[in-house]
């Protein structure tokens, strides 16, 4: 785990109350320093906790992608994650 933003409340048609925490998360994978990075949303309960910086974890992340005005964007979503002892 490289970082860790500050949870925010964002609107939410899904949420009960209106609201859900929403914070982003940069993973890199192991190896080494030039390794591939993820910048990922942490969305609900997962963005509330809070992640040691250099602390190996293991991620559930699932990829989307959609179209806005003739560009396409990629989503990366931590659904799960687990801190290696």
């Amino acid at each position: 785990m490289i970082s860790q933003t500050e949870p925010v409340y964002v609107t939410s048609k899904k949420s009960e109350n209106g609201q859900l925490a929403k914070c982003y998360i940069r993973l890199r994978e192991l190896g080494g320093d030039y390794e591939d990075e993820y910048q990922c949303a942490l969305l609900g309960d997962i963005a509330l906790k809070k992640y040691e910086t250099g602390k190996v974890v293991v991620a559930s992340l699932r990829f989307t992608t959609h179209e806005a005005n003739g560009a396409y964007y990629q989503d990366i979503v931590a659904t799960e994650i687990v801190e290696i002892k």
